[in-house]
């Protein structure tokens, strides 16, 4: 049920991305007078799910067909809507311009003034540019609204009064459980995220931390960005809170030991453990065996013998950190959330072109992902907070991704436009045609590597 509810919020997700990102293509055609011959939701080799067109004020379906219907073809309305069956995208097919279709019969007949072709390389480039700028926009507007309807709530680093919980490449080089980040590069982060993002890109400046009643500065090695994605750690560090239980599972191990909500558990086999992560970790050596947990109820300390899972779990749902610690929220009026939005859209981009260099480097190939892990982003149970939070981002990174000046994206498009603004010579229409192919090819080598690495992690993992 988990994967079944983060499947369906990354296809809801990239469905509405995608028709956003061609719906910008589409508008600035139009605008500029400009044939839009199909508009398509997803990819649609061979067969469609869904065509539709409007002939003589009237909408006419067809389902599931390899081909529209021939009186479709004399209908003056040339738009072709549909949906497609493979859910890798989607295309806005705009007359005269040689695309992913590789319509190149129709480069070779006389240019007409309804095409892309016949008008000037400005309102080309921004018909290009269309669809990178509405996912753009369409994030600010995401961001905006949230925080409109939601606000923003976070725990200060100030706040987290146990310090964090660190992953394993962290405490190899210098950092240690319990830790509270003072400093990055002499800048004092705000809330985790802001740490984690400053230490990821510190190049090996210094990171001031309080460990116990010390503060101490500890230096990054240049490569610990390439360490962290090397060990494929999703989690870099994460409050430190007591175990408590909020809610016991029916048929768990947790409910055949009777553990009520309220428990705090702080003790395994007699050794005191009192916070959740050096507990999960106990538990997960255990996996399969009876064990002895000693916990407080109601101020008591009691005791009981509790059967671990295999996978070593307990079967609770644990108290949230933000029942253990003070969080700051900030509330936003309409029109105050509209610049915060703004500002939280362009941080996000800020943070994904920083972190996008990493990709050029040996561990950044490794960590590269498809579908899968862009589907594990979303949560397992539905929160409309947390999904469109996801959405602003995928559509942020929708937009980043299209320009960058590969053949077949939008960024190879804008390149060849601009060389023919600055140069004054239009490259030739088979070049464009070899481009366009090479552009597909690298695409679906990238689309094959980046679905290939999370078969390998989910085969790792059994």
């Amino acid at each position: 049920m988990e994967i079944a509810t983060q499947i369906a919020q990354l296809l809801l997700s990239l469905a509405m991305l995608v028709v956003v990102h061609e719906l910008g293509h589409f508008l600035a055609a139009r605008a500029f007078k400009v044939r839009v011959d199909k508009f398509y939701l997803f990819f649609n080799p061979w067969r469609s799910i869904l065509r539709a067109k409007r002939i003589d004020k009237k909408w006419r379906l067809s389902w599931f067909s390899p081909a529209p219907p021939k009186e479709w073809a004399e209908s003056p309305e040339k738009t072709e809507w549909g949906v497609g069956w493979l859910p890798m995208g989607g295309y806005c097919k705009i007359a005269g311009m040689i695309d992913e279709s590789m319509d190149v019969e129709t480069m070779k007949q006389p240019v007409q003034p309804w095409e892309f072709r016949s008008k000037p390389a400005w309102q080309r480039l921004i018909i290009i540019t269309g669809g990178v700028v509405v996912n753009f926009i369409a994030a600010l507007v995401i961001y905006a609204m949230i925080l409109y309807t939601w606000g923003r709530e976070y725990i200060p680093i100030s706040n987290a009064t146990y310090g964090y919980d660190y992953c394993q490449t962290a405490l190899n080089n210098g950092f240690s459980n319990g830790d509270i980040i003072l400093t990055v590069n002499g800048k004092t982060p705000e809330t985790l995220g802001e740490a984690v993002e400053q230490i990821l890109y510190a190049d090996g400046k210094p990171v001031t931390l309080l460990r116990a009643d010390d503060t101490l500065q500890l230096t990054l090695p240049a490569d610990f960005s390439q360490q962290i994605l090397a060990s494929g750690v999703k989690v870099f560090a994460r409050e430190r809170v007591p175990f408590v239980v909020n809610e016991v599972m029916g048929g768990s191990p947790a409910a055949a030991a009777q553990l009520q909500k309220g428990d705090s558990v702080v003790g395994l086999n007699g050794m005191p453990i009192p916070f959740f992560a050096q507990l999960s970790d106990s538990l997960l050596r255990h996996g399969g065996e009876q064990v002895t947990l000693d916990f407080y109820r109601n101020g008591k300390l009691l005791s009981c013998e509790v059967a671990v899972s295999e996978s070593g779990k307990l079967g609770v749902v644990l108290r949230p950190p933000t029942l253990f610690f003070k969080t700051k929220k900030l509330e936003y009026g309409f029109f105050e959330s509209i610049p915060a939005g703004i500002v939280i859209g362009t941080e996000a981009l800020v943070s994904y072109v920083k972190q996008f260099k990493i990709v050029f480097t040996k561990e950044g190939a490794k960590s590269l992902g498809g579908f899968g892990t862009i589907g594990s982003l979303f949560a397992k149970t539905w929160n409309w907070a947390h999904f469109w939070s996801m959405t602003a981002l995928l559509s942020i990174m929708l937009a980043f991704i299209n320009i960058l000046p590969i053949p077949a994206f939008d960024g190879g498009h804008m390149m060849f436009i601009l060389y023919e603004m600055v140069s004054g010579r239009k490259p030739s229409d088979k070049f464009l045609e070899r481009s366009q192919m090479i552009g597909l090819i690298i695409i679906v080598l990238l689309f094959i590597f980046a679905n290939g690495n999370d078969i390998m992690r989910w085969l790792a993992s059994k």
